[in-house]
């Protein structure tokens, strides 16, 4: 059994909870612990696994996954697996960064993110990268790395959950709106997706 360190609010934690589901792995959470120290950056979540803590949110899922043979979520296959890894770092990097700030803004109320021009920046940064996505499902037909739901498919639901949960005008994105409701019919994403939690 792992131990999950970490507030199960965070869109990270959730990342590994909603891993565990799909998995079938036994865990325990909790909102803290000693290993937090263990994280140079001092952030959620990590991970122990007997005698091994680990740290990053990708990291954690792709560990898992390899961990539990998991071929399905992540292929052995150098192409299938350069797909779904594709995405994974593509959430991590382009796709937060533009929503970052308009979240911080607009859900936190953080007084650091408060300038009307980098808000509105945001918002048709993270309606671009949305644009990204909208297009590779129109190309997939499914989920963002295939046909098939994989990986990828976590820290994206998550994000795109974020971008649903947002109160803020927004444009519409048909094949974002349909795969939504694709992830809904699974009960790990009901459990630590689409929970209610932006």
């Amino acid at each position: 059994m792992i131990r999950i360190v970490g507030k199960a609010l965070s869109i990270n934690v959730r990342k590994v909870l909603w891993t565990c589901e799909e998995i079938g792995i036994a865990y325990t959470r909790a909102d803290d612990g000693p290993e937090l120290a263990q994280n140079p950056n001092g952030l959620v979540p990590v991970i122990v696994d007997g005698d091994f803590v680990l740290w990053e949110s990708n990291s954690i899922i792709r560990y898992l996954a390899n961990k539990s043979a998991a071929h399905a979520l992540l292929p052995v296959e150098s192409r299938a697996r350069a797909e779904v890894d594709r995405w994974i770092d593509w959430q991590a990097t382009e796709f937060n960064s533009a929503w970052r700030y308009a979240f911080s803004a607009i859900v936190r109320r953080n007084a650091a993110f408060d300038d009307p021009r980098d808000i509105d920046a945001s918002k048709k940064q993270w309606a671009r990268m949305v644009g990204i996505l909208d297009s590779q499902l129109a190309r997939t037909g499914g989920h963002v790395a295939g046909a098939a739901f994989t990986l990828a498919d976590i820290p994206i639901g998550l994000s795109v959950n974020r971008w649903f949960m947002t109160p803020f005008e927004r444009p519409t994105f048909a094949h974002v709106e349909a795969y939504y409701e694709r992830l809904s019919a699974r009960p790990a994403f009901l459990m630590h997706g689409r929970n209610g939690i932006a």
